[in-house]
């Protein structure tokens, strides 16, 4: 169709354009252009989010995983070093124990009458020590050793030239462990230089 004729409907249609500024009238290519520029900000702004929405879904799934795995470890925690508290506390029973044994002389082990007496406390004491072992509690080793501050606490030092200094000469208190874990230190005294 050529400009010098022109349709009617194309006349009305210039007449209404004629009062409106030129900056909104535009080309069907720009509104094309502008409508393709859209969609595809839009589809990068879709894909951005896509992205994020990924990687937080990743860091939700990790965050659950390392709780549940916490909640494990202190539900294990919680069975294995359940009897920590009793356990401290009957320590001082294992140790009585201990020291009637100890403070039993010679001569009256083998008397008749106290023979029953010192055999029952013994074998108390075996039982004792057979729940202990059951529950995965030790008695720390001491005597002998060099001091181990994550074992044994030093409660005197004591001249001597027969041991090396820092050695454990003497316990006066046994120490024990629950599994890995310290429940009391063994309480020592450890060897130094003589003056």
């Amino acid at each position: 169709m050529s400009d010098d004729k022109k349709r009617p409907q194309d006349e009305a249609v210039e007449q209404e354009l004629k009062g409106v500024p030129e900056e909104f009238l535009t080309d069907e290519d720009d509104a094309a252009e502008d409508s393709e520029t859209g969609v595809e900000e839009a589809l990068a702004q879709l894909r951005d989010d896509l992205e994020t929405s990924k990687q937080e879904t990743l860091y939700a799934k990790a965050e659950a995983q390392n709780v549940r795995r916490r909640a494990e470890k202190d539900i294990a925690d919680a069975r294995t070093y359940a009897a920590t508290g009793f356990a401290r506390d009957i320590l001082s029973v294992a140790d009585n124990l201990a020291r009637a044994i100890e403070a039993v002389p010679e001569n009256l082990r083998e008397d008749s009458k106290f023979k029953g007496l010192v055999v029952g406390i013994e074998a108390t004491q075996r039982e004792l020590d057979k729940v202990f072992s059951q529950h995965g509690i030790s008695r720390i080793a001491a005597a002998g050793l060099p001091l181990d501050p994550n074992q044994h606490q030093a409660m005197m030092e004591i001249p001597t030239d027969e041991h090396e200094p820092g050695t454990i000469v003497q316990e006066m208190q046994a120490g024990y462990m629950i599994r890995d874990r310290l429940l009391r230190p063994a309480m020592v005294g450890v060897a130094k230089k003589p003056d």
